[in-house]
């Protein structure tokens, strides 16, 4: 029989001791205890920056064969600790080398299992990208939050470069973890139970106002590749990038440990940032907004409002009734856009102030959207997506050649009776062009008629090529994007849209056939042929 004395020992045993909050030096590192119910203690060496240890609740995270840090490691750096107003521990390491000229933060705050953090950079990395990585161990955080096995790359064989795998008959990606970042939100690994969590969260808008490639960009979030868990928060990389880098302070971001669930954005109120005397981070006080009203979007279209210039990047999304405040932006101007989804139909210029709103509503003005014309077929939403198209549900989470993937083709699209499924969300060359598209006119357009094709992405300079009866046009090439896509799970570029004008008289009555296919010069290996992602198709006149 279990005495009342013997139960409460193993129930006082079963939780980690308090701990004073406080940071206790080595040679070697610095060991910060936040004094948490939870016990959380985390070990970072004093030459060089990166975690060697992440004690939640006694057990050990940290995966003990490499550590966690910014890129593959700073290298060395100057590390350095300040104790604020006894509730903060503010680490700082300046790194000032031929790889890096950055200084890059953790801050702990008192009662707390997280770690805040923010990378401020002088010049980008030698490497190209700027990363911070966090390696768990495995065994203890192997399920990875929200997309589970799909960056589940453990035991596979390479199929594309070092980055693509076979694992049991499914392809599988560090990419195929990613988000855009406007939906990004919590991302983690969790214990086999699920009462463990490890979490990256970002701030709502100050996490990715220094990165590149607006709101709808996405990168790596997560990785399970032997025996760590990777979580990676991403600032800036050349992951079909399409524009350039932002230096200067990004962040701040945490990783949070927790027991209760997976945490999220709205948990966390990082404007403590303020007090913490901290180079080049900007308070709210020392920002300005911008409000007014989106118009023009279609119904059942999100409107977005994204906000940029070279130095900094914001983005919301308006309501149901077109209102829209923005984040708290530095002050500046701005090259201001509104999107149907991602499909860019409007932009202007705003001015930010320090302390102010400023009033500026914008309204659609493309072609696209706005146009007076008659439609003969659309295939597909203008939307900047491939939504709907055939394996376009499947390709942010795996390779095109992966078995369930449906066929691509080439493929017949007939309008009246296909449904958009039955079109192909990508053209390679050589692999499934052209695609073609019958329909049937009860009259002869006796006009010149436009065929415009949308386009979100493009490969190796892979561009339409349009053939109807005698009649063919083939489109100059692309803005180089220099970065795989399609493969790995992304299908956001510079969104060309091309339009082809067949001469009046081409189109008749009765049957008409048009095929789109896909040239470059270039050529590859399948699906790195040179290829293009659809938007949309449409015929008008």
């Amino acid at each position: 029989m279990v005495s009342w004395k013997s139960l409460a020992v193993l129930l006082v045993s079963a939780v980690p001791a308090l701990a004073a909050f406080g940071v206790t030096e080595s040679t070697a590192s610095y060991v910060v205890d936040t004094g948490s119910s939870n016990g959380f203690v985390v070990t970072i060496k004093r030459s060089d920056c990166s975690i060697t240890s992440l004690k939640y609740r006694s057990t050990e995270y940290q995966y003990s064969s490499q550590t966690s840090h910014i890129a593959s490691g700073l290298g060395s750096a100057t590390v350095s600790y300040t104790t604020i107003s006894s509730t903060y521990i503010k680490v700082k390491c300046v790194a000032s080398n031929s790889d890096f000229d950055l200084t890059h933060y953790y801050v702990f705050k008192s009662g707390e299992s997280n770690i805040y953090m923010a990378t401020d950079t002088n010049s980008e990395p030698a490497i190209g990208e700027l990363r911070y990585i966090t390696r768990l161990d495995r065994s203890k955080l192997p399920d990875e939050y929200p997309f589970g096995e799909a960056s589940d790359t453990s035991s596979g064989t390479a199929i594309e470069g070092s980055d693509v795998y076979n694992v049991g008959g499914q392809t599988r990606s560090k990419f195929y973890s990613s988000q855009r970042f406007i939906d990004t939100d919590s991302y983690c690994f969790q214990s086999s139970a699920n009462d463990i969590h490890a979490c990256i969260v970002p701030h709502a808008s100050r996490s990715y106002e220094k990165s590149s490639g607006g709101p709808f960009f996405r990168d790596i979030n997560t990785n399970n590749n032997g025996g760590f868990s990777a979580l990676t928060f991403y600032m800036n990389s050349n992951h079909a990038q399409t524009e350039s880098y932002r230096q200067g302070f990004h962040g701040p971001y945490v990783l949070s440990f927790s027991r209760s669930g997976i945490p999220k954005k709205s948990d966390f109120d990082f404007s403590f940032f303020s007090s913490l005397s901290i180079s080049n981070y900007i308070a709210d006080s020392a920002r300005g907004r911008v409000s007014g009203t989106a118009s023009g979007v279609k119904s059942g279209f999100s409107p977005v409002v994204h906000w940029y210039n070279s130095n900094y990047q914001y983005w919301t999304t308006a309501s149901s009734s077109g209102s829209f405040t923005s984040p708290y932006m530095v002050p500046g101007t701005y090259t201001m856009v509104l999107y149907q989804t991602e499909l860019q139909v409007a932009s202007k210029s705003v001015t930010v102030s320090a302390g102010g709103t400023t009033s500026s509503s914008i309204s659609a003005t493309s072609d696209i959207t706005t146009g007076s014309h008659t439609t003969v077929f659309q295939i597909g939403d203008w939307d900047g997506q491939p939504t709907g198209f055939r394996n376009a549900a499947n390709q942010l989470r795996m390779h095109p050649s992966d078995s369930r993937m449906s066929s691509w083709g080439p493929l017949t699209y007939t309008v009246g009776s296909s449904t958009v499924g039955q079109f192909p969300m990508a053209l390679f060359k050589s692999v499934n062009g052209p695609v073609t598209i019958k329909f049937t006119l009860s009259s002869a357009i006796s006009k010149a008629a436009t065929l415009r094709i949308g386009t979100t992405l493009a490969f190796a300079s892979g561009r339409p090529q349009v053939t109807a009866g005698s009649f063919t046009k083939a489109f100059s090439a692309p803005t180089k994007i220099d970065s795989r896509g399609v493969t790995r799970g992304a299908y956001r570029g510079l969104g060309e849209v091309y339009d082809a004008t067949i001469p009046a008289g081409t189109l008749v009555a009765g049957t008409n056939t048009i095929t789109i296919d896909v040239i470059s010069g270039s050529t590859g290996d399948t699906y790195l042929n040179p290829n293009f992602i659809f938007d949309a198709v449409e015929l008008f006149y």
